[in-house]
């Protein structure tokens, strides 16, 4: 049976204080449930791993369970394969991530069924501070940096969709798929 290497994006833990969860106490769930050759990367919640089931939404809500459970707090996961990060890395607007001094670089993971297309109807743009592209599964964003504080973007945060969300920047993307 083939075995598929996914990564768990985890939202809203170690953030501000809360839902604080010790890495080797993650990796030790994400063994539990079942999961090989598990690693973490970073404190956000990030979780590699290895399973032959083929379900996603199987697999995320085994981990949704399990971790909510555990560790007592409403998990929620973004599920994806290293197959599709490699798509959303290589696929990047071509000058995203270029000018790292100039303008800040994230990732907005959307957790399925939310789209794109669907979260944009949601989000709000300063011109000349941010822009926004759509891709995969995902939605790239920059921000000047020297203007962040004009920023609409933190106005997510009051959306519906922004539990459907979790966020990484540019350099910890790039280095999930080198893991």
């Amino acid at each position: 049976m083939k075995t598929t290497r996914y990564i768990a994006l985890l939202r809203g833990i170690n953030v501000g204080g809360n839902n604080i969860i010790k890495m080797t106490d993650l990796k030790a769930a994400f063994e539990e449930i079942g999961f090989t050759a598990v690693s973490t990367y970073i404190q956000s919640g990030n979780v590699l791993f290895s399973t032959q089931e083929q379900n996603k939404q199987t697999i995320e809500a085994k981990i949704e369970e399990h971790l909510s459970k555990r560790f007592d707090y409403q998990s929620r996961v973004v599920l994806i394969s290293t197959e599709h990060l490699c798509r959303i890395v290589t696929s990047a607007p071509s000058t995203f991530g270029t000018k790292p001094d100039e303008y800040k670089y994230n990732v907005f993971f959307l957790k399925e069924p939310l789209t794109a297309e669907k979260a944009l109807e949601s989000i709000h743009t300063k011109e000349g501070v941010d822009c926004i592209y759509t891709g995969e599964g995902v939605l790239y964003l920059s921000q000047l940096k020297s203007k962040a504080s004009q920023s609409e973007l933190t106005k997510i945060i009051g959306t519906p969709i922004y539990k459907e969300i979790t966020i990484r920047n540019w350099n910890t993307t790039t280095k999930l798929l080198e893991r």
